[in-house]
């Protein structure tokens, strides 16, 4: 129940600190927003990953947004990326809870630190879907490096909870992309 509340609590913050920002924009704006009209390999690189992640954008800026590094722009993915480790967090829990209503509470607790290691599980995904390829980042920073990709992957989930305005589908999305590597982390 705690961290249902807390993920309510953390999913109210930062709806608040992102929509302001795109609130009364048309989709149109959203999706051409400073960019221009032409395909640029960054937008090229969008249309491929919502193939990947099997999710299309109505607000392609969001897309945009998971995509860039706080070291490329001060809008960037800091705030979708912490609402993404949230709703990961969250539908781990709420699996692990479905599957065993008596899991201690030790169990549970190393099972979501293990789905949310930087290392072992973020940026393996995240890097399976070729993040470090899009991410856009300042020259000085590595865009494969494990942080960067992994905020990465976890702000794609925060931007589609956004994106459909339910982190629930945000979760099914999760579970589609991690569970496509092979045994996922749930092989226990």
């Amino acid at each position: 129940m705690l961290l249902i509340r807390c993920f309510t609590i953390f999913f109210a913050i930062s709806a608040m600190a992102i929509l302001p920002q795109i609130q009364g924009m048309s989709a149109f704006e959203l999706r051409h927003r400073s960019f221009g009209f032409s395909s640029s390999p960054f937008s090229a690189a969008l249309e491929i990953l919502q193939k990947r992640i099997g999710y299309n954008f109505t607000s392609i800026g969001l897309l945009r947004r998971a995509m860039t590094h706080s070291s490329f722009s001060e809008e960037n993915n800091r705030a979708l990326s912490l609402l993404g480790a949230s709703i990961i967090q969250t539908s781990a829990s709420m699996y692990y809870l479905q599957r065993d209503i008596d899991i201690s509470s030790k169990d549970l607790s190393l099972r979501l630190t293990e789905i949310s290691k930087v290392e072992t599980s973020c940026a393996v995904d995240g890097t399976r879907l070729g993040l470090q390829n899009m991410v856009r980042v300042s020259p000085k920073t590595d865009s494969s490096a494990p942080s960067v990709v992994c905020g990465a992957f976890r702000a794609i989930f925060g931007a589609i909870a956004l994106d459909t305005g339910k982190s629930d589908d945000a979760g099914s999305f999760f579970w589609a992309v991690h569970d496509a590597k092979a045994g996922g982390a749930l092989a226990s």
